[in-house]
């Protein structure tokens, strides 16, 4: 366990990071460890892009940490480190005090108002 952050070194890998390495797995022995490393990081960081679409919408933002975590905060200077993006719900909840809604309408229209834009 790290004594900074208090996290534990070794983790299963959650769903959304199976993809990559299933993809690695599947190619092989011979399979080029740098273009795993660098097709990890790119779906990591398109992610993170898609998971801050939904959290501006309650004032938040997630960053990479290091491809090994994420760092959840607020524009406050509240944060909190959280392991995958599975863990990202529960920890927004905890920053924000509130219960929040994926399935909230307002958010919906949002989501739907910001595709429309582009």
């Amino acid at each position: 366990m790290c004594v900074l952050c208090g996290q534990d070194f070794v983790a299963q890998a959650h769903w959304t990071d199976r993809y990559v390495e299933d993809r690695a797995r599947a190619a092989g022995p011979d399979a080029d460890p740098t273009e795993y490393q660098r097709d990890r990081r790119r779906d990591r960081a398109h992610r993170a892009a898609v998971t801050n679409e939904v959290l501006a919408y309650y004032g938040l933002r997630v960053k990479d940490w290091a491809g090994s975590k994420y760092v959840l905060s607020d524009g406050k200077g509240n944060s909190r480190i959280v392991q995958d993006l599975g863990a990202l719900w529960p920890a927004a909840e905890k920053i924000l005090g509130r219960p929040l809604d994926p399935l909230d309408p307002a958010l919906k229209e949002r989501m739907l108002d910001g595709a429309l834009a582009r």
